[in-house]
């Protein structure tokens, strides 16, 4: 093999590896996005039921 023809499998190794870790990168930063939004959706649902709670227990109006 040539030279020449050795450095084209490399560079087209090196792309096709790339692109991998490309695909699976997009997947973990969405999944990532998705648990935060879970996270967020649940702490506005603690705070809710808190105030709820809350105006329960103290007949306080809401604002």
């Amino acid at each position: 093999m040539s030279t020449k023809s050795i450095a084209r499998i490399a560079l087209s190794l090196a792309l096709l590896s790339g692109a991998g870790v490309t695909l699976s990168a997009c997947n973990t930063v969405r999944g990532a996005g998705q648990d935060v939004s879970s996270v967020g959706h649940d702490v506005a649902r603690g705070a809710n039921a808190s105030q709820d709670a809350i105006q329960r227990n103290t007949n306080a109006s809401p604002n």
